[in-house]
């Protein structure tokens, strides 16, 4: 319980802080989650020893937490996207969805299989770093500097991705399962897969078109307040994830595509506001995550895995999206630059962990596995929070001439 309560403390006071100096660090080379994650190896085990979270809950806990913190996050991107643009990204989304994140599973796996492990496990890897993380990316695409120095199209585009891919990574991961684990057959993980997308698009449409039905009605007869109007959207993220669970569904592309349908039916004012707190909600809940991430690092598992390792983390960040969207630049509608720049800012985070410890609940007990996605997300959070403000800040300065 000490230990829960030295969390709460040095977490408030890391957000107080950052939110204090919010426009300075949108402006900085350090992101938010970056000093999380500093703050939370430096407090673990691996340097101070002030905060130790045991094996037995790490799992439960970065499952149930990063399942949350995803729904927040992908209901803030839904809320982002405007269908007054549909058409023009509509294409770029689809085949970043149906290409490049199946080549993102496929090279990831096979820089995991040049490290040495088995071709299943590879392949499982690969499933789990292949999503775009939409917290992460929400500190691109989102807030003053990022309408300041991108095109709107662009980040459209990467809003749609990182909130589509999140949940569609469930078929992958599903599919990776299945080459690991000897009770799971092929056929069962593609049926299991057709039936979770199918069932979390019927909940999230019902539920999203339902819930932006009845928000203006509600304003109408006066009977929603101001107070929860702002919180609505993340309330209603919470019971579509449940619903979409108990429904046996997957619940985070359930939650995106309420927040989808939800967007699409209220007022554009009824929307913004509460558009503006998830953003905040979305920027800041996600630091007791990587703090926890920091604390639960598994140095000693990085350390079996060699000096390979490393060659496989930088691998990964060149490799995994940055090739396929310059190559696809022309059919994406993106000029090169644009390309570049989307390749780059396509970060491992929640969404990797969360399948990570998704595929250990089900069954896959070899610690490989979360050592190697583990060392990819810290090396991409590392990467991403030290270059995402210069090289939005570069893109702005090329642009304008």
């Amino acid at each position: 319980m000490e230990q829960l309560h030295l969390v709460y403390a040095l977490v408030g006071v890391v957000g107080v802080a950052l939110a204090l100096l919010s426009t300075v660090v949108r402006r900085s080379p350090v992101s938010e989650p970056l000093v999380a994650l500093v703050l939370g190896v430096l407090a673990g085990p691996a340097v101070l020893g002030l905060v130790v979270v045991p094996d037995d809950v790490r799992d439960p806990l970065l499952l149930e937490g990063t399942r949350l913190l995803l729904a927040w996050s992908v209901m803030a991107a839904a809320l982002r996207f405007r269908f007054s643009g549909f058409r023009s990204v509509v294409r770029p989304v689809v085949l970043l969805l149906v290409l490049v994140m199946p080549l993102a599973m496929l090279l990831s796996g096979a820089a995991a299989l040049a490290m040495g492990l088995p071709l299943g496990l590879a392949l499982l890897v690969g499933a789990c770093l292949s999503p775009t993380d939409p917290v992460l990316a929400s500190s691109v695409v989102s807030g003053g500097p990022a309408e300041q120095d991108l095109p709107a199209r662009l980040r459209q585009v990467l809003t749609g991705e990182s909130g589509a891919n999140d949940g569609l990574g469930l078929p992958f991961v599903l599919l990776g399962l299945a080459a690991v684990l000897p009770d799971e057959g092929l056929g069962t993980a593609v049926g299991d897969a057709v039936r979770e997308v199918v069932v979390a698009v019927v909940v999230g449409v019902v539920l999203g078109t339902l819930a932006g039905r009845l928000v203006p009605r509600a304003d109408d007869d006066r009977t929603l307040a101001g107070g929860p109007r702002l919180v609505i959207t993340l309330l209603l993220a919470v019971a579509v994830l449940g619903v979409a669970r108990v429904a046996g569904a997957d619940g985070v592309l359930a939650v995106f595509v309420a927040g989808l349908a939800y967007n699409r039916v209220v007022p554009t004012s009824d929307r913004e506001p509460q558009s503006s707190l998830d953003e905040a909600v979305n920027r800041y809940a996600v630091l007791p995550f990587f703090l926890v991430l920091g604390v639960v690092l598994p140095w000693a598992d990085w350390a079996d895995l060699g000096w390979c390792a490393a060659v496989f983390a930088v691998a990964v960040l060149l490799v995994r999206r940055l090739p396929a969207l310059l190559l696809l630049h022309r059919p994406l509608g993106l000029s090169r630059r644009d390309a570049a720049f989307a390749g780059w800012f396509g970060p491992m985070g929640v969404s990797a962990v969360f399948y990570l410890a998704y595929s250990l609940d089900e069954g896959v007990a070899d610690p490989r596995l979360f050592a190697a996605g583990s060392l990819a997300v810290a090396v991409s959070t590392l990467a991403f929070g030290v270059t995402a403000a210069p090289a939005t800040r570069r893109y702005g300065r090329v642009a304008q001439g």
